[in-house]
């Protein structure tokens, strides 16, 4: 029965996504020569083609990564693959614990390696193309083990906590093993900005006293506590602009990519802060943050359920062994899976948080001027090549925020 229920999904996903991306390209590239009218008067006609032409470069990329990542997750389970690394790694270590810690390390290092290619091809083909990409070779290796290692000294001992849970704590294990995710998860946030992030990038304060003030002065109107302005300087890595908030409690900072200050005003720069101000205002990071951790309960819940049925794993390709130690098999194997079982969600959650742009809007347009944010949308987008004339049924399952027309439109409203 499972197995069916997963072939279906996984055929119906497969098959949505590249429907929905054939749509995205076919429509972008219908509408290339010719710059909607409400963005006509600002970006040209060079400007809009490049972006279509990127965004269709991208989405080909996305078709290919996506069937081969379906046939690489049919291998896996069905084809017998994760029982095949498992007994593998088994070989060579006897321990029990020590093979089910190995066992993880191995399925990641293997799924890294076979996602390399597409990362350098995106990086270096598609970025480079359109005149995006600023990070060298040397860079990219650099960050590649510098996440690799990072992702070894945290995640490691988070997987072992976890597995020894699984081993020890009972039928409630996941109660537990959620427990220690979520409290990892909210440290993660406290530590990022002050020790994560800097082994990346470098934050330098924001030395413009005058937008400075300006900032703070919006800051204090909408009681928004910050402990400090930073400029990232994320042209060493591409040349796409954005700016964010990161941290919370007394680590709560503003981070700007130098890109993005050397394009906009100061009006435009307050303008789209006072936006981000605004997912603070009305709590959307907060409940953002309780939506994950009530879902991850519901999966450690299921996972709790499924660890212990022995068709889980038989009708799902796996080799079960009632008498030796499957936890780590257990862990892998649901969360390469469970993805195929909530893609129906997309949309919900692209809905959403599209509705949560739209109240950010209005609040800006409340603290900041409507044409200036404005101004500083049709900025980014010409900027970071984004595509004008989305597809209507791709733009409604996939993006988080509204397409461009209708934001500019309802912000012109305003």
């Amino acid at each position: 029965m499972l197995t069916s229920l997963f072939l279906i999904f996984l055929v119906a996903d497969l098959g949505i996504r590249l429907w929905l991306a054939n749509r995205q390209i076919r429509y972008v590239r219908a509408n290339r020569d010719k710059v909607p009218p409400a963005f006509a008067e600002r970006i040209g006609l060079s400007s809009h083609q490049r972006a279509a032409d990127y965004t269709v470069a991208r989405k080909r990329l996305t078709i290919i990564a996506g069937v081969f990542d379906t046939l690489v997750l049919l291998w896996l389970t069905l084809g017998g693959g994760l029982t095949h690394i498992e007994t593998f790694v088994s070989a060579y270590i006897s321990q029990a614990f020590s093979a089910q810690i190995a066992f993880v390390v191995a399925i990641g290092l293997f799924i890294g390696l076979i996602g390399l290619p597409f990362s350098v091809y995106r990086q270096f083909k598609i970025e480079a193309d359109f005149g995006f990409n600023r990070m060298t070779p040397k860079l990219f290796v650099s960050d590649l083990l510098k996440g690799t290692l990072l992702g070894a000294v945290i995640g490691l001992p988070l997987f072992a906590i976890i597995l020894f849970l699984m081993e020890k704590a009972g039928t409630t294990w996941w109660v537990w093993a959620w427990a220690v995710w979520a409290a990892f998860n909210l440290l993660a946030m406290w530590v990022f900005p002050t020790w994560i992030a800097p082994l990346f990038n470098k934050f330098s304060p924001l030395d413009d006293p005058q937008l400075a003030e300006r900032i703070q002065g919006l800051a204090k109107r909408c009681a928004f506590t910050i402990t400090g302005l930073f400029v990232m300087d994320g042209s060493k890595r591409s040349a796409h602009g954005n700016a964010y908030f990161t941290g919370f409690g007394k680590s709560r900072r503003i981070v700007f990519f130098d890109t993005l200050l050397s394009r906009l005003t100061p009006p435009e720069i307050e303008a789209v802060l006072a936006h981000e101000l605004g997912h603070f205002k009305h709590k959307h990071i907060t409940k953002r943050l309780i939506t994950t951790l009530l879902g991850s309960l519901i999966l450690f819940a299921l996972l709790g359920w499924l660890s212990a049925s022995p068709w889980f794993f038989s009708e799902l390709g796996v080799a079960h062994n009632p008498d030796a130690p499957n936890h780590a098999m257990a862990l892998i194997l649901f969360f390469m899976v469970i993805p195929v079982f909530t893609f129906p969600l997309t949309p919900l959650m692209s809905f959403l948080s599209r509705r949560d742009e739209f109240e950010a809007d209005q609040f800006a347009v409340a603290q900041a001027n409507s044409s200036d944010l404005v101004s500083a949308l049709v900025k980014l987008y010409d900027d970071n090549a984004a595509t004008l004339t989305p597809d209507p049924m791709h733009s409604a399952y996939y993006d988080s925020h509204p397409p461009a027309s209708i934001r500019i439109q309802r912000l012109k409203g305003a």
